[in-house]
């Protein structure tokens, strides 16, 4: 009889954004090695009807997940209190189902890193984030890693150069996420007719959920400039709130009326048609003005072949060839951004050219195959084969 192999997986995130898309697929890998992943969800979200159509056992619970709202004493608290929880209930799992590995994704999760070396268990942590600070909370993450975890994963080297100088045993090795791209390669344009706009009208969107660093304030600066000269070109803003970031979604639907934005910008919250929605885009701007480590959306504009324009800001600068499939812009300059833009909106043979180029980079460079082999590979570095 064939003994089942649990992996713990513990996911910061409920949504079907970046990272949620992304330990999907890793799901899929595990399960395609014989192993059996068991999910734990910090909270409700769509991606529990995933893992259900994956035969995947998962259980909700807190598990503390580090925000930048927490980093005050009250609220540092407040997280140990979770994960003292937290680890108890991966405690109670384990009697269940004795796990072999632990998956953390994200740097937000630390209680599996903690319950994993308790335990004397391979930890493998996916690490998504580049933190610029506080130092002592970078500090504190770094000696976690270097003691729990001797392999991280980091999602593109922006993000492992910013880690592994405060590490002294562990070696990071870097994995570009890869996607299945078949939905953004064969999606019908909706977008325009829905919002009343002409097929010959500009488009240009960018996609992401709200929080202080995707930049939705510098895009709608970017918008009032543009209008000014293109008043025929539109902009559609898609992605709901960070839970906790409610306020900033108000303010940004404010700066557009203060703005006078409202016939030009047009905020949708969260869409599950993201294929359609970017295949209505004839242009993709990813205004991010903190550190972004490598934006599974911009995989996803690049396969429905929009050229993209990006912040220097993280992993985008691996991701877009300057004057090749996009722009990469400055963080906050808006005439550089506007200069940017202004080629593409004038030139449809531009645009074309660079979405070509952009898709047949995404589907060489960051292929779903080549992702699920380094994926499988770094799992057998830590386990077992039975």
């Amino acid at each position: 009889m064939t003994k089942t192999r649990h992996i713990l997986f513990l996911q910061s995130s409920s949504e079907g954004y970046g990272s949620g898309k992304i330990i999907l697929q890793v799901l899929r890998f595990y399960q395609n090695q014989g192993l059996s992943p068991v999910v734990v969800l910090t909270s409700e979200g769509p991606i529990q009807k995933d893992l259900v159509q994956l035969n995947i056992p998962f259980y909700v619970h807190n598990l503390g997940i580090l925000r930048r709202k927490y980093v005050s004493p009250s609220g540092l608290l407040n997280r140990l209190s979770k994960n003292l929880k937290a680890y108890r209930f991966l405690s109670k799992l384990h009697e269940k189902y004795r796990f072999e590995l632990v998956y953390s994704n994200t740097l937000a999760v630390v209680v599996g890193a903690y319950w994993a070396k308790r335990n004397r268990i391979p930890h493998i942590w996916h690490i998504h984030e580049i933190l610029l600070g506080p130092r002592p909370l970078r500090s504190w993450l770094a000696g976690l890693l270097d003691s729990s975890t001797f392999r991280p994963i980091a999602v593109s080297q922006a993000v492992a150069d910013n880690w592994q100088p405060l590490l002294k045993r562990s070696k990071i090795q870097v994995i570009h996420n890869g996607i299945p791209y078949e939905q953004f390669l064969e999606a019908k344009p909706t977008l325009k007719k829905e919002l009343g706009l002409s097929d010959s009208s500009i488009l240009i969107g960018m996609i992401g959920r709200i929080n202080p660093g995707k930049g939705q304030f510098f895009f709608i600066d970017l918008a009032d400039r543009l209008s000014k000269s293109f008043p025929e070109v539109h902009f559609v803003l898609v992605g709901d709130p960070f839970p906790g970031y409610e306020p900033i979604l108000e303010e940004v639907k404010l700066e557009i009326r203060n703005k006078r934005l409202e016939n030009s910008v047009f905020y949708l919250g969260f869409r599950e048609d993201i294929p359609e929605v970017m295949a209505s885009l004839d242009i993709f701007v990813l205004p991010s003005v903190l550190p972004d480590s490598f934006p599974t959306v911009i995989l996803e504009a690049m396969a429905a072949g929009k050229p993209v324009v990006a912040t220097r800001s993280g992993g985008a600068s691996e991701m877009v060839v300057e004057g090749e499939t996009g722009y990469l812009i400055s963080i906050g300059d808006v005439e550089e951004g506007f200069l940017a833009l202004e080629k593409l909106i004038q030139d449809q043979s531009l645009r074309e050219q660079m979405g070509a180029n952009g898709r047949n980079r995404t589907l060489y460079s960051y292929s779903l195959e080549a992702f699920e082999q380094k994926i499988v590979n770094h799992l057998w570095h830590h386990l077992r084969k039975s």
